[in-house]
């Protein structure tokens, strides 16, 4: 929330809407003057109840994307078709690798050398959708786990907005391969590879 506030995008944050009414999106978007409102999940019977509640406080503001972040709960296949090409995501890992939960913990485990977080449009499929944006951190060997997820977390906090600014800037198409074209995108991004390699001695 404060990433993409600082972010200074070039639309209007319709409201910000949790399951969780201690959550801190909630007072930071108070701060701003933005709309805010809870959706408790425990106070539905059920899942169905849950998604058209949440849906129905949703389409009270309008807004043309959704951006989920810290949503801790899997939403039905009805509500993500709802919303088909204007919901998003971020995961921290690079996808697909390690969808669910504790990924910096099993990069570690698997001996991963780099690591990162995806962000993606939503499809039914849990963390599965359409790419749109990827940024890779290297794994060093000293790594702890909070360690690893600090050193992703800064680069969350850059890729979503960007992905966000995409989106409202109308550069982002889903073609029907089912992947992601930017409007524009730029060439020529060196290679990430860690550990790096020996400098060539003359």
């Amino acid at each position: 929330m404060e990433a993409m506030l600082a972010a200074d995008l070039p639309c209007r944050i319709a409201a910000v809407i949790s399951n969780k009414a201690d959550a801190r999106g909630l007072e930071t978007a108070r701060a701003h003057g933005i709309p805010t409102a809870v959706v408790a999940h425990a106070a539905h019977a059920s899942r169905e109840l849950f998604d058209a509640a949440l849906a129905a406080e949703i389409d009270r503001h309008q807004p043309d994307l959704i951006v989920l972040a810290g949503f801790m709960r899997i939403l039905g296949e009805d509500f993500v078709r709802r919303y088909q090409g204007r919901l998003m995501n971020i995961h921290p890992s690079l996808l697909p690798a390690f969808p669910g939960l504790h990924t910096h913990r099993r990069a570690l485990e698997a001996g991963c050398r780099i690591h990162g977080c995806t962000v993606h449009f939503v499809t039914p499929a849990l963390d599965n959708g359409p790419v749109v944006i990827q940024a890779a951190v290297p794994v060093y060997a000293d790594d702890s786990e909070d360690m690893l997820a600090a050193r992703v977390l800064t680069q969350e906090h850059i890729a979503y907005p960007q992905a966000v600014r995409w989106f409202v800037e109308g550069r982002l198409t889903l073609a029907a391969d089912g992947r992601v074209h930017l409007e524009g995108e730029a060439r020529g991004a060196s290679a990430l590879l860690s550990p790096p390699p020996d400098l060539v001695r003359q």
